[in-house]
């Protein structure tokens, strides 16, 4: 049987607008997801509380969507720190097979979805 499922690699990059940004995010700073894997450059640091916001969004970010699904389209994500001008855009960059099996021992669910 074929377990292979497909995830988006995504880069998450530092946005300027036209507020300052007062924390240490710098235009053109990103990170990588590919998988399950968050891939930082060299000499490159993120800040764990703009993480925070992040974080949350990428496993949705990483799967295919309904062309209707607000996480579609929304795609630029604001600093946690409300004084700091900073954005996140989150940027589809290709993707990726996996297979089930080599992600978990739990058997393929067969549930009851409509």
């Amino acid at each position: 049987m074929d377990d292979k499922f497909t995830l988006y690699n995504l880069k998450v990059e530092v946005v300027a607008t036209d507020k300052p940004m007062v924390c240490k995010h710098k235009e053109g700073d990103y990170f990588l997801v590919i998988g399950e894997d968050i891939i930082f450059p060299e000499n490159n640091s993120f800040s764990m509380y703009a993480l925070s916001a992040i974080l949350p969004l990428l496993p949705a970010k990483q799967r295919i969507l309904h062309e209707n699904d607000w996480m579609l389209s929304d795609s630029v994500i604001a600093c946690p720190d409300p004084n700091c001008g900073a954005r996140f855009k989150i940027t589809r960059i290709g993707a990726k097979d996996f297979s089930h099996a080599d992600c978990t021992i739990e058997p393929i669910h067969k549930g009851d979805y409509e």
